[in-house]
């Protein structure tokens, strides 16, 4: 995969544009009509996309969490027919380029676009200045064409990276799925928590998260643990994954474990996991004592096995 600073593309190309956070059924939408416009073409398809996301470079105070890494963007885009996925460092001299400099530096010096193909939506340039109208007439001077693809809907309200992240920050991680086209995952490395779980009988790995990841909403959700999920030989085990502080210990501060329902010896501790969330349980609890909250992750761990199971 290639995740460095554009550099000239050996041939011409057909290029989509965007941020591509999540990689959901919006964003599939576009990359099917741009494979189209590829194969039509016999040229190979070039997705160009920026990290970090520009939000965090013109309006820091807006930035949204992100719905995977960047790693996993990158796969993800690959996934959905990608030749070679372009990742351009959004920083503030980039921010400042007008409509003009960035088709011409960007789309036809770096990239040599034959084709642009974009969201109906789509904005760029200093202060979003340029819109598809811009980019035809910039693609008719410079001599690409461009395709506008509309919204991909559900309902009345298109699929976005902002509708999703809304359906992950209350708790609607099904909904989430839907819209992802995949069960949202998180992923970080296994840190060292308090180990109150091995002691009620349910040992957990706590998992600390990439900076900026979106969380879901605190409660308890069935989800399937991926080990090694930066190989090819990922290991998907059965999990009762609990979001939030555990306020029946008095705790404030948030975390996110995972009961592994697979019997073993887990030797995970620094290393990386990641989770797929797969349908949320309940909310938070306080519990009176322990044995209540035993019984309850009891009845967690239960109906997380028949959520995994299907059942």
């Amino acid at each position: 995969m290639s995740t460095h600073q554009p550099a000239a593309s050996p041939r011409p190309a057909v290029v989509t544009i965007g941020v591509f956070d999540g990689v959901h059924r919006g964003h599939e939408a576009l990359l099917g009509a741009a494979r189209d416009q590829a194969r039509k073409r016999g040229l190979p398809l070039t997705v160009l996309t920026f990290d970090p996301h520009p939000l965090s470079v013109v309006r820091p105070d807006a930035a949204p969490c992100r719905l995977a890494s960047l790693a996993h963007r990158v796969h993800l885009l690959h996934e959905a027919g990608a030749d070679e996925v372009r990742v351009l460092p959004f920083d503030a001299a980039l921010s400042h380029k007008s409509p003009r400099e960035f088709v011409d530096h960007v789309l036809v010096d770096d990239l040599q676009a034959a084709a642009v193909v974009t969201g109906a939506n789509f904005r760029f340039g200093h202060r979003a200045a340029g819109d598809t109208g811009t980019l035809r007439e910039l693609g008719e001077e410079f001599g690409f064409a461009v395709v506008a693809v509309p919204l991909a809907t559900s309902g009345d309200a298109p699929w976005s990276s902002t509708r999703i992240r809304e359906l992950i920050r209350t708790g609607d991680v099904a909904g989430a799925a839907v819209g992802l086209g995949r069960p949202y995952r998180v992923s970080g490395e296994v840190v060292r928590g308090a180990q109150r779980g091995r002691d009620l009988g349910y040992p957990t790995a706590n998992l600390a998260l990439v900076p900026g990841t979106c969380v879901p909403a605190d409660g308890v959700y069935a989800a399937r643990a991926v080990l090694d999920p930066e190989s090819t030989r990922e290991r998907f085990v059965p999990a009762a994954v609990s979001v939030g502080a555990n306020t029946t210990f008095g705790e404030t501060e948030a975390r996110i474990e995972a009961y592994l329902m697979e019997p073993g010896e887990w030797d995970l501790y620094g290393r990386p996991m990641a989770l797929d969330f797969i349908d949320r349980i309940r909310g938070m609890q306080t519990f009176a004592d322990v044995s209540d909250l035993q019984r309850a992750m009891a009845d967690d761990v239960a109906r997380a096995g028949r959520i995994l199971a299907g059942g």
